[in-house]
């Protein structure tokens, strides 16, 4: 049986096709993305067991980015299927289901109204997830489509943590509360955790930290989320790529009163002037910054500084949520591969029970992913996450 993965953007089309064997393992065949839908020249990337392949052409929407994943992957020398009817489930990762969807779901025309609600709140992803799946429906018309949305593992926290404190009135009307995202990841990697530490994810009390581009912190107590950064939106919580995080709202004001911005303006700042690339004046690249910052280049210094600092007072905070914790979980692009990040992040945290082994977290693969030392009473884990295969089995066990 074969599961395809669709992540789609505004001008984009990440995917990827599993394997689903009798005896229940999943493997990833294939994965390729489209980029630049819309443009003059888009062009489409693709690799899979049968080789690889890439080319230039302009591709107007997304269906007929779709067109060009399914030609790619009947490719008769290097595709893996023959038909498009061999896919019998297409997963499709959404960001924003609110408080209505906490679940993965066939898409019926219920689930696509409810992303078109919360569009408002995601208006740079749910519009482009809809297209996504509006597009692969035409192209894989007998498939099983299934929404697995970034939101649903948040649906578990309590009230006094997803509310504002804003007249109430306004969480009645508007459904403005905590929602969380990155939720597909932090349960994956939770749960990996477990498996690593050999406990059952029932008895663990674990922080897991996101940290990519975009970037969140949650923390996971038995196994359900009862706190995490991000809010109404994914601006909320960690310094992250372009994004601001925490800032004082009046900041906001101020912005408006002293440089004559629209509202428009400033939110289109905080989203995507601030963060890593705001602090540097250069660039929201980790992987550059970090080259700078060990050539002592004191806008990189001070970038890293602030992004490891807000990370350790969430960490701090979970903490004291949870009542204290077994373990903490790195993952995503920074998380995984930046170790001047993780020690930065947990330098000084020694009487919380909380000790790097600097080899270890060199080379966390080599050492079991557990880069925490021995005497270490919190298990410090870096766990390469792998949300399209959640997807993906999500999916299958819709398609049954």
């Amino acid at each position: 049986m074969k599961i395809l993965v669709i992540n789609s953007g505004s001008s984009s089309i990440k995917f990827r096709l599993y394997d689903a064997e009798e005896s229940g393992e999943i493997k990833e065949i294939a994965k390729g993305i489209v980029e630049r839908i819309g443009e003059e020249i888009s062009y489409v990337k693709y690799s899979s067991i049968n080789g690889d392949i890439r080319y230039d052409v302009k591709v107007r929407d997304h269906e007929e980015g779709l067109s060009h994943v399914l030609k790619v992957l009947t490719d008769k020398e290097k595709g893996v299927i023959k038909y498009p009817d061999e896919i019998v489930g297409v997963g499709h990762r959404v960001v924003h289901g609110g408080d209505e969807i906490s679940k993965p779901v066939v898409i019926d025309e219920h689930v696509e109204k409810v992303i078109e609600k919360f569009s408002r709140m995601a208006p740079l992803h749910n519009p482009a997830n809809l297209l996504g799946i509006r597009a692969a429906k035409k192209v894989f018309p007998k498939a099983v489509h299934v929404a697995v949305f970034d939101t649903a593992f948040h649906t578990t926290l309590p009230e006094e943590a997803y509310l504002y404190a804003i007249p109430y009135e306004y969480y009645k009307k508007y459904r403005v509360r905590r929602y969380g995202f990155h939720g597909t990841s932090h349960m994956y990697v939770a749960q990996k955790a477990a498996e690593i530490l050999g406990k059952p994810i029932e008895e663990l009390k674990i922080i897991t930290c996101h940290l990519g581009n975009g970037a969140s912190v949650t923390a996971v107590k038995y196994g359900k989320s009862v706190e995490t950064s991000m809010g109404l939106t994914p601006l909320e919580g960690l310094v992250m790529g372009t994004r601001s995080g925490d800032i004082d709202p009046a900041i906001f004001y101020f912005l408006v009163k002293w440089e004559n911005l629209s509202v428009d303006e400033v939110y289109d700042l905080l989203n995507k002037k601030s963060g890593v690339l705001g602090l540097s004046g250069t660039t929201n690249d980790m992987r550059i910054l970090e080259e700078e910052y060990f050539k002592g280049n004191p806008n990189a210094i001070r970038a890293f500084k602030v992004y490891a600092h807000r990370v350790k007072k969430y960490i701090g905070a979970y903490m004291a949520v949870l009542n204290g914790v077994d373990a903490i979980v790195f993952t995503a692009g920074v998380g995984e591969r930046s170790p001047i990040i993780r020690e930065l992040i947990l330098s000084d945290m020694d009487n919380l029970g909380i000790k790097l082994d600097k080899e270890r977290n060199k080379n966390p693969k080599k050492y079991g992913w557990i880069v925490s030392a021995d005497d270490s009473k919190v298990k410090v884990l870096v766990i390469p996450t792998n949300e399209e295969l959640v997807i993906a089995r999500e999916t299958l066990k819709r398609t049954k």
